[in-house]
């Protein structure tokens, strides 16, 4: 994700690198103050280094390090170099807040005797800082690298491989650490990082998006245009049952928005068909413009 690159010391190569630093910084803390101590294994190389801090010894920073070092310069051959310096200060800050952070804290809990809260928890905080790297078009190195190699080999997808991977580790957590429990706190880990990275990324959107196919579409356009004070798209759309031609309706409402729509619905043609489904994002006219997304 590194290939974007801004001009050296410009507005926004500064703020990229603050989003790196301080991305780094707060999964290290995530890893320090709750996954790492309770034997959570989310996948990747630091998963991976986890399982090899509570074996051996080593520190999980310094694993990490170890292991993303080679992988990048081996990633760079086989794929080019598609992570650029972002991704090296990404891994490189984050092994290093690591061990210093471990040597400050100390290896106990934040929150003692409640592993699955810290799994919470940690995801959390994880998912915010990985979300602020993402952002920088960084990576934290490990999994993705991997599973991109992999799949010049395989032809496989890449989110197909990342799961494989980080299951591997995963398992590998459990046999080593001998606690089935593992495999649970780790996946309630992996999930809460990733509704809280895609926060990050597209915001806390409450938008939904209706088809509304209905004999009486006239009056429901109406209804939106004056009375919601949105737009919305008429389609001329065909039954595929009895071939009749019909008029659907494209909006994007709120939620407030689309109760008050479907009650005027049911007034008016209760035999209407409505389709509702989540808008992860909406850009343009009327929300976020797209410019306002890229300059960020």
């Amino acid at each position: 994700m590194g290939f974007i690159r801004y001009k050296q010391f410009s507005a926004k190569w500064f703020k990229a690198y603050a989003f790196i630093i301080t991305g780094a910084f707060i999964i290290a803390l995530g890893y320090v103050l709750f996954i790492t101590p309770n034997k959570i294994v989310p996948g990747g190389i630091y998963g991976l280094s986890i399982v090899l801090h509570h074996t051996l010894g080593t520190p999980v920073g310094l694993m990490a390090l170890a292991f993303n070092i080679p992988l990048t310069i081996i990633g760079v051959k086989i794929l080019g170099p598609k992570f650029g310096k972002k991704t090296i200060v990404g891994f490189a800050f984050t092994s290093g807040f690591m061990d210093l952070l471990t040597w400050w804290f100390g290896e106990e809990p934040l929150i003692q005797g409640d592993p699955l809260v810290s799994a919470i928890f940690g995801g959390a905080v994880i998912g915010l800082g990985v979300g602020l790297l993402f952002k920088a078009k960084a990576t934290c190195g490990g999994t993705d690298l991997i599973s991109m190699m992999l799949g010049k080999w395989t032809g496989m997808s890449l989110g197909q491989l990342m799961m494989i991977v980080d299951s591997i580790v995963v398992i590998v957590g459990t046999l080593v650490f001998s606690d089935w429990k593992i495999p649970m706190y780790s996946l309630v880990t992996i999930f809460v990082m990733g509704k809280v990275i895609d926060t990050v990324l597209q915001g806390m959107n409450y938008e939904k998006v209706a088809f509304i196919i209905s004999d009486k579409c006239e009056q429901i356009g109406s209804k939106i245009i004056n009375d919601l004070h949105r737009g919305g798209t008429s389609i001329n759309a065909r039954g595929m049952f009895a071939g009749n031609d019909k008029t659907m309706i494209y909006v994007v409402l709120n939620r407030r928005e689309l109760a008050s729509l479907e009650e005027y619905i049911h007034q008016i043609d209760p035999k209407a068909f409505l389709t509702v489904i989540d808008a992860n994002e909406i850009l343009g006219s009327g929300f976020r413009s797209l410019s306002e997304k890229v300059e960020e």
